[in-house]
């Protein structure tokens, strides 16, 4: 017959807190099973040989295991987040490379049709050897028609590459946005469930610490995404030298940090600034100078060398003396590429909008093309023949001029040059 509780002792424990079958207080908790149990139910031959715990420590351990794998998580989210926001920005770089391309293919068909006197290696490998001083028609229509064939059997594979890319990527946000969603819920889960009753924790413990380890176990990788710089013109930086121009500095426009050299050619840091005369145009925030060169039409290139600059930047600046507006623009009044060494490795940025390249390997001397009517500005790896990064569709308001900077010393010894390269003299 079965042994019956006090009425005081049962208004002591919980009517769910007594076996159901031999009425004993549920003390104990079988970890195999995952079951609460009395006493005469962890003496029976079924739970005998079974890990049995207290139920208060059951609770305790489940509880420690459920708060660090908790935390586990919460740093596993803000990995996925960086993973998610990567890849967010790889789409934005495979479009923004995209066009890049085809404003590069652009440019080269325009330029081979306008000049009369090509040898260029272009696409692949592809050699156009034209001497066009009196063209025919026909010549001219031919050459025109196979050069827009080539560009665009190239440019659908681009197109191609690129949406192919674009799929996989949209795929990789959802797997990342997926697991977010996951990693978000269950630490609130499992927090809340720290604070219920040491019965109700134990309820599908095993299950709510096995779901929140597969979670921490599954490994997000990035997409896997076609190289589109297969596409990229190569060599464009020496079809673009025939608009090369010798750029010389202004001193007036100087930082007082810099020194020029005899030439106008140079730039390199010093330490202590220098007495320099006043004037309006000269730069007092940043380690800058202007060309003497203004350009309000046509194109232009100019080439650096960047070797013994570990931080620099080139482009082009609005020329204040030229009469432009004092309004505000939308696109301001630089245009920038930026290279900085971070320990081994170089980073580069440009402006405007400020946005990274994904470019690691230092560069020795950079090209910088600037079509003023089709308001683009080009930037080059001139050892490579690659693009780096160009500018279309921008509107000018006045002239503009070569800019070139270094990174201001920040005490000890800097000994940071560029200097501007001398076009080629045709033999």
């Amino acid at each position: 017959m079965s042994k019956r509780l006090s009425p005081q002792l049962q208004q002591k424990i919980p009517e769910d807190a007594y076996c159901e079958k031999h009425l004993e207080p549920l003390l104990l908790f079988c970890d195999d099973d995952q079951i609460i149990l009395c006493g005469k139910c962890f003496q029976s031959q079924e739970h005998r040989h079974h890990v049995v715990y207290g139920v208060q420590e059951a609770a305790e351990n489940y509880k420690m295991l459920f708060q660090k794998i908790s935390n586990t998580l919460k740093e596993k989210l803000e990995v996925v987040k960086s993973m998610l926001a990567d890849e967010q920005e790889r789409m934005e770089e495979e479009q923004n490379f995209k066009e890049m391309i085809e404003s590069e293919y652009r440019l080269m068909f325009r330029l081979m049709i306008e000049e009369k006197e090509v040898n260029f290696r272009g696409l692949h490998g592809y050699v156009f050897n034209l001497n066009l001083r009196e063209p025919s028609l026909n010549q001219l229509t031919e050459f025109a028609a196979e050069l827009k064939e080539k560009f665009q059997e190239t440019l659908q594979r681009l197109n191609d590459l690129g949406r192919e890319n674009l799929n996989k990527l949209k795929e990789s946000e959802t797997r990342l946005s997926e697991q977010i969603c996951s990693l978000q819920q269950i630490p609130v889960e499992l927090e809340k469930k720290c604070g219920e009753s040491s019965s109700a924790l134990l309820q599908n413990a095993r299950y709510s610490l096995e779901r929140s380890e597969s979670l921490l176990l599954q490994c997000l990788q990035p997409a896997q995404t076609a190289d589109l710089s297969s596409c990229q013109i190569t060599g464009m930086s020496e079809m673009l030298k025939v608009f090369q121009r010798p750029i010389t500095l202004d001193p007036k426009t100087a930082h007082p940090c810099l020194v020029l050299s005899e030439d106008l050619r140079s730039i390199r840091l010093r330490n202590i600034q220098q007495h320099v005369p006043s004037n309006p145009g000269r730069f007092d925030f940043s380690a800058s100078v202007l060309g003497v060169e203004s350009f309000s039409s046509g194109r232009h290139y100019w080439e650096v060398d960047v070797e013994k600059a570990t931080k620099w930047q080139l482009g082009i600046c609005e020329d204040s003396a030229s009469g432009k507006s004092d309004a505000p623009k939308a696109s301001g009044d630089k245009v920038l590429l930026t290279g900085s060494m971070m320990g081994a490795d170089f980073t580069f940025w440009v402006f405007p909008p400020l946005r990274k390249v994904f470019l690691r390997e230092q560069m020795h001397k950079v090209g910088v093309f600037l079509d003023y009517e089709y308001g683009q500005i080009s930037f080059y790896d001139v050892t490579k023949g690659s693009l780096i990064y160009n500018f279309s569709c921008l509107t000018f308001q006045g002239a503009v001029r070569p800019l070139f900077s270094l990174c201001i010393p920040n005490g000890g010894t800097n000994s940071d040059s560029l200097s501007i390269c001398l076009p080629r003299v045709s033999s």
